[in-house]
């Protein structure tokens, strides 16, 4: 992949979702004044490339374990198998010194709830660490906080620039923009949008895209928070659009049998010439697709969107790590620029926190992202990715009503009374 300079730079201080075995051991070090033997394990979430996993092991192994003298097995478990077995292990002494988790109350604010992971309040002090104020909200509970934030993640729409020059077509300003462009395109034979829906999540994705560019940063904030009723017409005018794209055929055939990859092969193959998702996708699109691409807000209903965001998963420390120094001590290596730089030049992570790096090299469409993101955190304004912030009964009416939409057995308003009910 070629590289170039990004305009503005920023870094991260985490990787992605994380997952959780084993414990601290000590190395048979003799008292030769060498250091720490420490043995830490970091429990990340299995990769969908093992490369990443070898890669982020030999940049610890040079950049931390040679300098602080501590050992660092990075380890990973599937999302599904850590979902199940993570609180498990911490209770029971057998889990990870110290891993990455999500943010929000059914990830990490479930374990500082349980008393499961260290209160880093002091140590963000201590330590110097800096990141967007949103970020550290995301990992604060009653006030303490108890992780880092992970990657800043943005969901909007990407599209084809190719097939929209060869169409005649224009960067989408409204719905109504969307909805032209897709007629066009499905007129030319290909698919508008490619869009999947089998594992349920991407579901969740596609009513936080449309819904936050509705009602924007401070209406989502209102349904979070239960200000606003589920009900209200704007989320089922949400679930209505999805329905009548796929009606109109702007979809691909049952989108609940189209699994995420699928989606994303049609897209870059060229077949389909837009995709609704998330800013995770710019590392795949610079490996597999051979043509340009823009990435834009979700548009509104009469006009322009906001981006939704959240953000992914982030370092934890847990409450019952055997060695809390050596822990912290790695923490603050997750924590450093420098470490950063090297999670978004070789990792294409997004960061909690904005950091000039004249050195720093990426696409021009992760530059963007990049610009885009910093922009967002400082401003506040963006909307929400729904399924970071709500629980899991929440999350799961929210999946299973948006299949129901689409197969018909539901209506967008019996959906909305579901979700409305999961957040009582």
């Amino acid at each position: 992949m070629k590289l170039f300079p990004a305009r503005t730079a920023v870094v991260t201080a985490c990787l992605l979702a994380t997952a959780c075995t084993g414990g601290t051991t000590e190395s048979a070090g003799g008292d030769d004044g060498g250091g720490s033997t420490a043995t830490l394990r970091y429990l990340i979430e299995q990769q969908e490339d093992a490369s990443s996993q070898e890669a982020l092991q030999e940049h610890i192994d040079a950049d931390f374990t040679q300098e602080s003298g501590i050992e660092v097995e990075v380890e990973s478990l599937p999302l599904e198998v850590m979902r199940t077995v993570l609180q498990t292990q911490l209770r029971s002494g057998e889990g990870p010194d110290v891993f990455a988790w999500g943010s929000g109350p059914s990830f990490g604010g479930a374990l500082a709830e349980a008393g499961l992971v260290r209160d880093l309040t002091s140590d963000y002090e201590e330590h110097g660490w800096e990141v967007y104020d949103f970020a550290r909200e995301r990992v604060t509970v009653d006030g303490k906080v108890y992780g880092l934030p992970g990657e800043a993640e943005t969901i909007g729409l990407y599209y084809n620039k190719d097939v929209f020059a060869e169409l005649g077509l224009e960067e989408p300003q409204s719905l109504d923009d969307v909805r032209a462009a897709s007629e066009a395109v499905r007129e030319a034979g290909m698919t508008p949008m490619a869009v999947g829906d089998k594992e349920g999540w991407e579901g969740g994705h596609l009513l936080s895209m449309a819904l936050s560019s509705a009602v924007g940063s401070d209406g989502m904030e209102a349904l979070v928070s239960g200000e606003q009723p589920w009900t209200s017409p704007e989320v089922v005018a949400a679930l209505q659009l999805w329905k009548d794209f796929d009606a109109a055929g702007f979809l691909p055939e049952s989108p609940t049998s189209v699994d995420y990859d699928t989606s994303t092969a049609l897209f870059f193959s060229g077949d389909a010439a837009m995709i609704p998702t998330g800013s995770w996708l710019v590392a795949e699109i610079e490996d597999n697709a051979d043509f340009e691409v823009g990435y834009i807000p979700f548009p509104a209903p009469d006009g322009p969107g906001i981006f939704a965001g959240g953000l992914g998963s982030g370092p934890y420390v847990s409450a019952n790590t055997d060695d809390e120094d050596a822990s912290l001590e790695f923490l603050d290596f997750l924590a450093s620029p420098e470490h950063a730089q090297w999670t978004v030049e070789n990792l294409a992570t997004i960061p909690p926190r904005e950091v000039d790096s004249d050195e720093l090299e990426v696409s021009p469409l992760f530059g963007q992202v990049l610009e885009d993101t910093a922009e967002l955190s400082a401003s506040g304004d963006f909307g929400y990715n729904i399924d970071v912030l709500v629980s899991d009964a929440f999350n799961e009416a929210m999946y299973d009503g948006m299949q129901a939409v689409f197969t018909g057995q539901s209506t967008p308003e019996q959906v909305a009374a579901t979700l409305e009910a999961a957040q009582s």
